[in-house]
């Protein structure tokens, strides 16, 4: 098996591509490197710089390495900025899945891993989400996900291949300080950047039907949204001589951890003990998103193994890998 991986010098695409690699997967990445870092890659993983709207690109890649199975992690994923610009991210996330499912079909390739996202969902007032919870996304971001499973399984159909759609929750943390997000978009590192300016982190609401008041999150170590990307490509991987299928998962803990306790265990890990301040709630959260993980436990025998603690500790090394003045503030 050789596996093409999209977007993977990226921050998730990088531990993807990491975990497999050292599982024996012989792996070759595309990227454009719009946000992704080609330091984070092994030194012996190829990388091939440009887009996956590009089709010439696309056949050549193809071919030159024998690829027999896509994962497809190359997407834009900010939901404010979704809001704000829903042309660009319809044109990148849709527009080349296309591309690049037009070129697997043409290229023989039998086995597509497609990187979805908890987005699909909206705000359903659940308990658990479960894979059968109704999809009523609510951003342009989300709708990109949803209309991408609906793609892929269309295309498994038509031409025969074996498709995986991997709902993440909410992904943080770090397998080592050279991988760790360089973005400020999510809660754990805008908490960073708020502490390490001297600025009191804030938390948008604290009046939600919830325990503390504060959101409630299904928190995913990186490094086991990885390994769950491993389990499932074996599993496509396994149905050689079968007859092609679609397996869509979330992939989260099974667990709720409210923006209160990430405040708490932020100040603890960092010493940096400003506390939270609390704003106006955001335009679209929910209380409550914490995912059901009975199906890839269940199906593949895969659980998460690392805990929210672990995700602050991996991501503030991170942090201060990029930051070298972080610890002295």
């Amino acid at each position: 098996m050789t596996w093409l991986i999209t977007g993977g010098a990226g921050y998730i695409g990088a531990h993807v591509v990491r975990s497999m690699a050292v599982a024996g997967e012989r792996v070759v990445v595309l990227d454009d490197l719009s946000t992704g870092v080609a330091g984070r890659l092994p030194a012996d993983v190829p990388l091939i710089r440009g887009s996956v709207a590009d089709r010439a690109l696309l056949d050549e890649v193809l071919e030159r390495h024998a690829v027999t199975g896509v994962v497809h992690l190359a997407a834009k994923k900010q939901v404010g900025e979704s809001v704000e610009r829903p042309l660009l991210y319809y044109r990148e996330n849709m527009a080349g899945l296309t591309v690049l499912l037009e070129a697997v079909v043409a290229a023989g390739v039998r086995r597509f891993l497609f990187s979805s996202s908890a987005a699909v969902y909206g705000v359903p007032d659940v308990e658990l989400i479960t894979e059968d919870t109704p999809c009523l996304p609510i951003s342009p971001y989300g709708e990109t996900k949803l209309a991408g499973e609906w793609l892929v399984r269309a295309a498994g159909r038509a031409h025969g291949l074996s498709t995986a759609c991997l709902r993440y929750f909410n992904v943080a943390g770090a397998a080592a300080p050279e991988l760790a997000d360089t973005g400020a978009f999510n809660v754990i590192p805008m908490f960073f950047e708020r502490l390490t300016r001297g600025e009191a982190p804030r938390i948008f609401g604290d009046d939600y039907p919830t325990p503390d008041g504060t959101c409630i999150r299904d928190y995913i170590h990186v490094a086991d949204l990885a390994d769950a990307h491993l389990a499932v490509s074996r599993s496509l991987a396994g149905r050689d001589g079968g007859s092609p299928g679609d397996l869509t998962v979330n992939i989260g803990r099974g667990e709720g951890v409210s923006v209160r306790e990430i405040a708490d265990l932020v100040r603890e890990v960092t010493g940096l003990r400003l506390r939270p301040v609390v704003e106006a709630r955001r335009p679209g959260d929910g209380a409550k998103a914490v995912a059901s993980a009975a199906r890839m436990s269940g199906e593949l025998g895969w659980t998460a193994r690392r805990g929210a603690r672990e995700m602050v500790e991996s991501a503030w090394d991170g942090w201060c890998a990029q930051h070298p003045g972080a610890r002295a503030n």
